[in-house]
């Protein structure tokens, strides 16, 4: 299955490839003296593909600045500004290690364990799909195997799960 980012880059390729002909077309069109209606339509064809490729492009600059601002509020959850005291950072550690234990006891694959702590840390799956360059429909079925492996009825369950009694 091919990502969102590679049928976007493909699809520019296609209108470029469609933009670059009808323009040479349309040149060819002039030399000739071709009629008005007919170039008009040429340089439509043209224009349209044009903007195509530059709605694309944005869709691309706005997907991967996305993705930059998902990866650093990642990285400053791992970074904060006060350091956790040290019963914090125990207490971290042992449910990071409670939930890699309950992951291994549900067998998860290692792509549903990765999701499965990406759902715990509250990322959308939209947003797991960005970060992991994959469709969203994928992360879903991911997501789906996950709760029906660890047998709760959907994502506020399965978080619900680790944390429930703890609160």
């Amino acid at each position: 299955m091919y990502s969102a980012r590679t049928r976007e880059t493909v699809l520019i390729f296609v209108f470029f490839i469609v933009a670059a002909a009808n323009g040479l077309d349309l040149v060819a069109d002039l030399a000739h003296g071709a009629d008005r209606g007919h170039m008009l339509k040429e340089a439509l064809i043209v224009a349209i593909s044009m903007l195509a490729i530059a709605w694309l492009l944005w869709g691309l600059r706005q997907q991967r600045l996305k993705i930059l601002s998902l990866h650093q509020e990642l990285e400053s959850i791992g970074n904060p500004r006060t350091p956790p005291r040290k019963y914090v950072l125990e207490a971290r550690k042992n449910l990071g290690n409670v939930v890699s234990r309950q992951f291994a006891e549900w067998a998860l694959t290692d792509s549903e364990a990765e999701i499965g702590w990406l759902l715990l840390k509250g990322l959308s799956l939209k947003e797991i799909a960005m970060l992991r360059n994959t469709q969203e429909k994928t992360v879903r079925q991911q997501a789906s195997a996950i709760y029906r492996k660890s047998g709760v009825s959907g994502r506020h369950a399965f978080s619900a799960w680790f944390i429930e009694d703890i609160l």
